[in-house]
């Protein structure tokens, strides 16, 4: 989940951000208003991290979580992946399945309205992916995330990818805890060594277009383990 005011042309899920009205609104409110505000929220360009770590991956079972307008899905359909898509938006979901069909995936593609701070897609994945799943409507993250972490096959992977810090305009962030990479690792409450092998733990900057248009560098983190 990506920041409320970031512009189209981020390529980033899911973060929530504010609003006077946010507060009174469920998750799914908040999110299908927030997508049904313009006709594109995204770029529609997977992010980055998951292309360049699963390029080099064999195809199997995919379970994106937090798939909002579906590029980081459709991206992985067109590798060969068997996607389950997650996102609690029904308005990003049609939107998905809708460039999915354009691009000719859809019968690779399982588009799930689940809200995941309540309910979590059955079944084990070869790739298990959490990109900026941020939200601070009701989405107990680090739960999540160790229930992804139980749903990824033996052998396979979890990339889990998030902001380190809140963008510098958006206020509404202050109460969202942000961890680092490390801080990640010790949420997830994982035998590393053991069943689990830490593949990638990294901070990273990239360079972001702000709302008024200029670019800024925000720092972002992320994490790849694999099931032994």
């Amino acid at each position: 989940m990506e920041n409320q005011h970031t512009p189209p042309h981020d390529h980033h899920h899911h973060a929530a951000g504010g609003g006077p009205d946010a507060e009174h609104l469920t998750g799914e409110e908040f999110w299908d208003a927030r997508y049904a505000q313009s006709d594109r929220i995204w770029s529609g360009n997977p992010n980055m991290i998951l292309v360049r770590e699963v390029s080099g991956l064999t195809p199997g079972r995919a379970l994106d979580l937090g798939c909002g307008e579906g590029a980081d899905a459709i991206w992985l359909a067109g590798r060969g992946w068997r996607v389950t898509a997650v996102d609690i938006s029904a308005v990003a979901l049609e939107r998905a399945a809708r460039e999915a069909r354009t691009a000719g995936v859809a019968d690779l593609v399982d588009w799930q309205r689940l809200d995941l701070g309540t309910s979590f897609p059955d079944g084990v994945f070869d790739l298990v992916s959490a990109q900026f799943l941020h939200s601070e409507h009701g989405l107990p993250r680090e739960k999540v995330l160790r229930t992804a972490a139980a749903a990824v096959a033996p052998g396979g992977v979890l990339l889990i990818v998030g902001h380190a810090h809140p963008a510098p305009w958006n206020h509404d962030h202050a109460s969202l805890r942000l961890p680092s990479a490390d801080e990640v690792l010790s949420d997830l409450d994982l035998d590393l060594g053991g069943e689990w092998e830490v593949v990638l733990q990294e901070e990273y900057e990239r360079t972001q277009q702000g709302p008024d248009g200029l670019p800024f560098t925000r720092t972002d983190n992320a994490v790849m383990l694999r099931r032994r």
